[in-house]
């Protein structure tokens, strides 16, 4: 179940960085960066506008 909208395109961009930002932390680190990037398009942040 997708909880946003999404291609292809941005699957790929979303694996390759949480490959690049946990990668040596296995599968739980790389889900839990993979989360951390979800959450910030979710989320109603300052920081993060139109992502």
């Amino acid at each position: 179940m997708a909880v946003i909208k999404h291609t292809d395109k941005d699957i790929d961009l979303l694996a390759r960085l949480m490959l690049a930002e946990a990668e040596g932390d296995g599968n739980l680190g790389m889900l839990m960066s993979g989360n951390v990037g979800v959450n910030r398009v979710r989320g109603d942040c300052l920081d993060y506008k139109d992502i």
